[in-house]
């Protein structure tokens, strides 16, 4: 028991790291352009490796909303 609760430890450390990576690479659009007379009434969807960023930080949320909750129902 105690070496399958150690992995599932290691791995919600490395799904934290990788939750970090993924919020610092997303781009905000607008930020303080928008202060100095930036067009911030457009609205743009998501494409390419934006939107595959965006779903995985979502994947990754729930892996580890996931995982917390087997380390928590094991301790």
């Amino acid at each position: 028991m105690k070496i399958s609760q150690n992995l599932l430890i290691f791995a919600l450390i490395i799904i934290d790291v990788l939750i970090i990576v993924s919020i610092l690479l997303q781009q905000r659009e607008g930020g303080l352009s928008t202060v100095f007379g930036g067009e911030g009434s457009v609205y743009r969807s998501k494409r390419g490796i934006a939107r595959g960023l965006h779903y995985f930080t979502i994947v990754l949320a729930v892996l580890f909303a996931a995982l917390s909750v087997t380390i928590i129902f094991f301790s």
